[in-house]
């Protein structure tokens, strides 16, 4: 692909020069390269170099190679792009060429946004709990008080809900003996099929945290090592690092509701719209995009704090999709924006 056909539309020769100068250094200073910016093509060759080197990427044959170039140059220029606008005030965040670079946003959310919709329905008899929202903190980072484990990269697999729902699971364990073991999302991925969980093919929230409580435990990351696929359900009582008996489920779209269960419970699972390249290959800073619908959410993720920052409220949240991404694995999302990205629709935790 001719990298030129990329480019932005410009209107005379001179806007053209000044364009392709920026774009040239703003690759030199992505991939921080020391290159000079007269060459379009060997700069973007040792740009493309760089970033499969630094995230192991290895292609089957010349097509494939082929085909995630091109798909990796146009991310390259949307990140750029979206950038130049952040300097100029446009954005709040910067986005940024993470191993996520090579994939299309389709192929992002069908292999890794694999959160299930939960059926409210028969789940809400029973599992609300009142939280205070009085006299709550102004923020909140569980990081600092030791519960939140590091952060993990599920891979090509759409594990999301695993990591999620073990996450709020260590941060209780935590609270209850002092110590913080990272559970063992493998375990719910090969375990839980016969309660409605699908591996690697997606999952629920509340059926991972129903798994764990008809088990009677789920083992550590430790024990029971992750594996980015489906396995055999290998889980021993030997391995066994956490239980809960019950799980609760904050009222939909209320991040009121979340902040004070966030404040006084600790990490909460949640749900997010996940379905946006924006989110794909966020870099750092408050997230905060108008069109990420709250409607619709297909990822989970883990709220671990909150605060503000110059005057904006943001949620402290936790991926898992390795350090790579974002701001070493964690993102800050714009709060009290009309539940942004549906951050509030579905927030649950468990009980001991």
């Amino acid at each position: 692909m001719n990298p030129a056909s990329l480019l932005p539309p410009v209107r005379n020769p001179a806007d053209c020069s000044a364009t392709r100068m920026l774009i040239f250094c703003a690759v030199m200073l992505l991939t921080s390269l020391d290159l000079g910016c007269s060459s379009s093509s060997s700069a973007l060759n040792k740009a493309w170099a760089e970033w499969k080197m630094k995230h192991s990427k290895v292609y089957d044959n010349q097509t494939e190679t082929a085909y995630r170039r091109a798909v990796w140059e146009k991310n390259l220029f949307l990140v750029m792009r979206h950038n130049q606008e952040a300097s100029a005030g446009k954005h709040s965040f910067t986005m940024g060429l993470n191993h996520l670079a090579d994939m299309t946003a389709e192929e992002v959310n069908e292999k890794l946004n694999g959160l299930k919709l939960e059926e409210l329905t028969h789940l809400m008899n029973g599992t609300l709990k009142e939280v205070n929202i009085s006299s709550i903190p102004q923020t909140v980072d569980w990081r600092k008080n030791g519960l939140v484990s590091p952060v993990q990269n599920q891979g090509m697999c759409g594990s999301c809900w695993a990591f999620s729902s073990l996450g709020a699971l260590e941060g209780q364990m935590k609270k209850q003996t002092g110590a913080l073991v990272p559970l063992s999302p493998q375990n719910l991925v090969d375990c839980s099929i016969k309660d409605g969980n699908h591996g690697c093919r997606g999952g629920f929230i509340s059926k991972a945290f129903g798994y764990i409580i008809r088990n009677g435990g789920v083992d550590s990351e430790r024990f029971y090592p992750y594996e980015h696929q489906n396995g055999k359900c290998r889980y021993s009582d030997a391995g066994k690092a956490a239980y809960c008996s019950k799980f609760h489920i904050l009222p939909h779209g209320d991040e009121k509701a979340l902040q004070a269960a966030v404040a006084s419970v600790g990490p909460v699972s949640v749900a997010v719209n996940a379905m946006l390249r924006s989110f794909h290959l966020y870099r750092g800073g408050l997230y905060n995009v108008p069109n990420c619908n709250p409607r619709f959410t297909n990822h989970a993720v883990l709220v671990v704090g909150y605060g503000t920052d110059r005057g904006q409220d943001f949620w402290l949240v936790k991926n898992s999709w390795g350090t790579a991404w974002g701001e070493q694995g964690f993102i800050r999302i714009a709060r009290n924006k009309k539940n942004l990205c549906g951050i509030a629709n579905f927030a649950i935790y468990p009980t001991l």
